[in-house]
């Protein structure tokens, strides 16, 4: 097996690439240093998309908008996005952006904190992208499984927290052993979770894909 290095810049050789609406985006979240989902999780979400395809989503950390835009462009028409925010400093460019696409009737975006604001939605959303705070990845977890139809995707972006995950709570800076410590948590939980069956794939940085199990209890 070649290098971690070589292989990522082999398959990001390969990768057939978005609209160039949102190749300007990614260029401008780039040089505004607004942290966006990697090339590779990109294209696993293409996949996704075309295999399941949703017609309500959920996404947990807006940003720029640029996830939810990718997921609007590949997700079959007709497919409804609500996306929730937080930073006030990135909400209007993430509506800006969606008025950019024309998407602004088809994307919905709630401005607040997700953890108040899951409580408030019904569903079910047949896919769920979580992107928030990592720290609140396992508290956002309740509602999220309740929010999840029978069948539907949970699909959870950076845990494997560039291989922090992977080193014991001592050998990371004494700031991050909060998130880390709840990060290995989250994992436990979605990978025992009897409602779900998940894989944890070592793309970008780390993402788990769950599918909720139909079953006759509530979670």
């Amino acid at each position: 097996m070649q290098n971690d290095e070589r292989m990522h810049t082999f398959l990001a050789s390969l990768d057939a690439g978005n609209t160039p609406l949102l190749d300007q985006i990614e260029r401008e979240a780039l040089e505004t240093n607004v942290p966006i989902i990697r090339t590779q999780t990109q294209g696993l979400l293409r996949f996704l998309l075309a295999l399941r395809k949703p017609m309500s989503i959920l996404e947990i950390g807006c940003a720029i908008g640029f996830s939810a835009l990718l997921m609007s462009e590949y997700a079959p028409r007709g497919c409804r996005i609500t996306t929730i925010e937080k930073y006030e400093k990135r909400i209007p460019v993430a509506r800006k952006n969606f008025e950019r696409a024309g998407k602004e009737e088809e994307i919905t975006l709630l401005e607040g904190d997700a953890a108040d604001i899951l409580k408030e939605l019904d569903g079910p959303y047949d896919l769920i992208f979580m992107d928030a705070a990592k720290g609140q990845y396992v508290n956002f977890l309740p509602d999220t499984l309740r929010l999840l139809s029978p069948g539907g995707l949970l699909v959870s972006d950076n845990v494997l927290q560039d291989g922090d995950v992977l080193e014991s709570r001592f050998a990371v800076t004494r700031r991050n052993r909060t998130i880390h410590s709840r990060m290995r948590e989250y994992l436990y939980e979605v990978t025992h979770h009897e409602a779900l069956e998940t894989i944890v794939l070592p793309v970008g940085d780390g993402v788990t894909v769950s599918v909720r199990k139909a079953c006759k209890k509530n979670f």
